[in-house]
This record gives structure tokens, sequence and C-alpha cells, in this order.
């Protein structure tokens, strides 16, 4: 892929947004901490402050995983990214279930975080991701108590194109084909009554 395509500047713009971002919001964790070290009376003002900041940061961690430059030579770790996720997703109650490598290179990472971004969507009330690898196959299923299913844009994730403009809050829909391709991979999409299922 040429370094002048679309995919790599709109990477580009998503690292450089991220880590803009993540400083000034480290910034305001670090200034909480201070206040809470000098005996700054604990308040429920406080604590919404800490809890947004913490959440602004592990989001940005996330989106910079899935939306940023993902060179093959990087690794990220399991514990990391599920640590990640849990924090960025703590209010929507969607659970990270994974049983696979310990390590994973930053591409695989980036489809994976992909994947479950569009899953997510499918779970209005919440629910488990469960990433299982077998024989190299990724497998990555939603489960929840009730499942939202868009089948437009499901089957477009299938066919790796989609025929009508997209929401921004789609735009995973989009990347994850693309993402797949210098990894020779494709998604496949199962569909049913209780659980989605994509596979790459």
């Amino acid at each position: 892929m040429s370094h002048n395509s679309t995919e790599d500047i709109a990477a580009l713009i998503g690292s450089r947004i991220c880590h803009d971002l993540i400083s000034p919001i480290g910034a305001v964790n670090n200034g909480l901490e201070l206040l809470s070290l000098s005996g700054t009376p604990h308040s429920p003002e406080l604590s919404l402050v800490s809890d947004s900041a913490a959440s602004a940061n592990a989001r940005i961690s996330l989106f910079r995983i899935a939306f940023g430059i993902a060179a093959e030579d990087q690794i990220t770790g399991r514990e990391d990214l599920c640590r990640i996720w849990s924090a960025a997703m703590q209010d929507r109650r969607l659970e990270l279930d994974w049983y696979g490598p310990d390590s994973i290179t930053r591409p695989l990472a980036q489809a994976l975080v992909l994947a479950c971004l569009c899953l997510d969507k499918a779970l209005p009330q919440g629910g488990t991701l469960n990433i299982r690898e077998h024989r190299d196959i990724w497998n990555v299923t939603a489960t929840g108590p009730s499942l939202k299913i868009e089948e437009e844009l499901w089957t477009g994730l299938a066919q790796g194109e989609y025929t009508k403009d997209m929401e921004p809050s789609h735009v995973q829909f989009l990347l994850l084909p693309r993402c797949l391709v210098p990894l020779r991979r494709q998604c496949l999409v199962e569909l049913g009554e209780r659980a989605i299922t994509l596979s790459f």
C-alpha cells in the first residue's frame, strides 16, 4: 500500500488526533491525583470528573488501535488490549472474553478491535464478546440479552463494500474489510437468533 494512499492518510490523522488528545487528558488525571494527595475533600463532582477523564483516556487508547497506524513490527499484548477495552466500554456493560495468544501484531489487533466495534452495534443492552483463535482462524462472537441486527451492515461487511453512504458511527464496518486485505484474510459473517460471529 502506498504511503500516499487515502487509507494511510486517514490512519495518520487518527493517530495524530489520538496522540495529541492523550497528553491533556493525562494531565487532567494527574491534576486530580495531586488534588487527592493534597487533602482536597472527596466529592461527587470530583468523582465525575475523574471517571470521565479515565473513560476518555481509555477510549482514545482504543481508538488509536482501531483507527491509527498499524505497523507490522508493532506487538500488542492481550492483557493490555483487554484492559483498554474494559475501561473504554465500562458504561456499555460489554465484556471481552479472549482465549488466544498472549500477544499479536498490531494489524491483527486493529482488525479484532474493529470487529468488536462492529459487534457492539448489535448489542444495545450490552453483552459479551467472545474472541477465539484456532488454527490461525479468529472468531469473534457477540451474545447478549437482545440483538439488534441491521442486515445491510452485515451483508456489506461480508461483501467488503457498501452501496449507500454510512453514518460516522458505522465507520468500523468500512474499515474492517480494508484492514483485512494486507492480512490476506476475508471476513465471514454468521447471523443467528442469539449470536453473531465474525470470522477471519
